[in-house]
This record gives structure tokens, sequence and C-alpha cells, in this order.
């Protein structure tokens, strides 16, 4: 197991080859940054907004391709617009943190499956996806997508209500990679074995987001502190 992942680093940098185009993209803004202090606290921000919004697709920069990020990304927005302590700011927030929650509870089931295979130390580094991920960089790109397609009908790891997040088919691709794909389907059947629709609670059940999304999208141009509603829930 050791021995498969540090291969594995060694040819993927670390589980962040998909991000190598980025890197020099990074390196050429730094040579033409006029403040390199101002410019290394933006992409640090960055990388903790990243980490923070777990987006569904990665790649996408306008958060717009899926109703779940432009919903969270509408949230934010709006809330960037609205007075901070306000009543409408503070329902914004509580509405941003119940997305996020539902992003980071499938993150954690990941990474007790993978602790439970024995990337105790390095299951954080496979569980990381940056912006600069690429299907293109992908090496078992088919195999990836039928692995997580299974994994959302035959398991309780995503809502079933939802489409699969895209961030996952990178993780799968490490792990084909790693040789440990299938047993991590044989663990994540046996630690969450699928669910019907009106057993799921918590975040992953919780939110209407179509609703939601309509709503945010209704008000975006013009927050209002008192009209600005929070979740509903179904």
């Amino acid at each position: 197991m050791g021995s498969g992942f540090f291969k594995f680093c060694m040819q993927c940098c670390c589980c962040c080859s998909a991000d190598d185009d980025g890197d020099a993209d990074e390196k050429q803004a730094l040579v033409g940054a006029a403040d390199p202090l101002d410019y290394f606290s933006r992409e640090v921000q960055k990388r903790r907004d990243e980490e923070a919004n777990l987006w569904s697709e990665p790649g996408d920069p306008s958060h717009t391709e899926r109703d779940d990020d432009r919903t969270l990304y509408s949230l934010l927005q709006a809330r960037n617009k609205t007075r901070m302590g306000s009543t409408g700011y503070r329902r914004l927030s509580v509405d941003i943190e119940a997305m996020r929650d539902t992003r980071r509870e499938v993150r954690d089931k990941w990474k007790t499956i993978l602790e439970n295979l024995g990337f105790m130390a390095e299951a954080d580094s496979l569980l990381n996806v940056s912006a600069g991920a690429s299907l293109d960089r992908m090496r078992n790109a088919a195999a990836a997508r039928s692995l997580l397609q299974t994994l959302h009908s035959e398991t309780s790891l995503f809502s079933s209500r939802e489409p699969p997040p895209e961030r996952y088919l990178f993780i799968l691709d490490r792990l084909l990679y790693l040789d440990i794909a299938e047993d991590f389907m044989s663990k994540a059947k046996r630690f969450y074995p699928p669910r019907d629709d009106s057993d799921e609670d918590g975040p992953l059940g919780a939110i209407n987001l179509p609703l939601l999304l309509a709503r945010v999208e209704a008000m975006n141009g013009c927050p209002d502190d008192d009209s600005v509603e929070s979740v509903d829930r179904s």
C-alpha cells in the first residue's frame, strides 16, 4: 500500500499532476504581478474557498454548470451584497453552511473508507481536487465514470436525488491507478448501503435545491435584509 501510493505520488506529483498547467499559469501571473504579496494572499484565499465549498464541478470557474454549484455560488454572491450582521446576512450564512455541510458529509464518508483501507496518512491528499483538475488528463476516465454511477446507484455515499459530483471522478481515477478501486467499492457497499428516498435524513436530504435556486436567483439582483428567506426543508 505504501509503495503504491509513493509510486502514485512520484508520477502524479503528489496527486496534483492535473495542476501542472495551472502552476505554470500561476508562475506567469506572479512574474507580472505588481504586488507579489497581494497575489499570494489572493491565491491562498482562493484555495481556502475551494476547500470550504468543495465544488461539484471543480474545473468550472463560473460555478454554473450544475444546479447545486450555481445555488451555492449565488448564495455567496448574495451574501457579499448584504450588510454584514443583518438578518439577511445571517440567514444566507445558515443556507451556505447547510450546503457546505452536505458536501463535507460526502467527503467524510469517502475519507472513512480510505482510512479503513489503510490510507490514514494519505486520505486527505487523495481527496484533494483543485480547480486545475481536467478530464483530459485522467488515465481511466471511462472506468472512473462507470464506478461513480455504480456508487451513486448502489450505495448511499451520495444523495439519490441529485447526480453525483464530478469531483469524485478524479478521486476514482486515482484509486484505479492505485488498484484499490474495487476494494473501495466493496467497503462502500458494506458501510453505506443504499437507502430509500424517504430515509434520507440530515443535510443530504434536507435542502430543497430547486426552490432555493429559484429564490436566490430572484433576489440576487437586489437582496433586501428582511426579504431573504432561509432554505426550505423538504
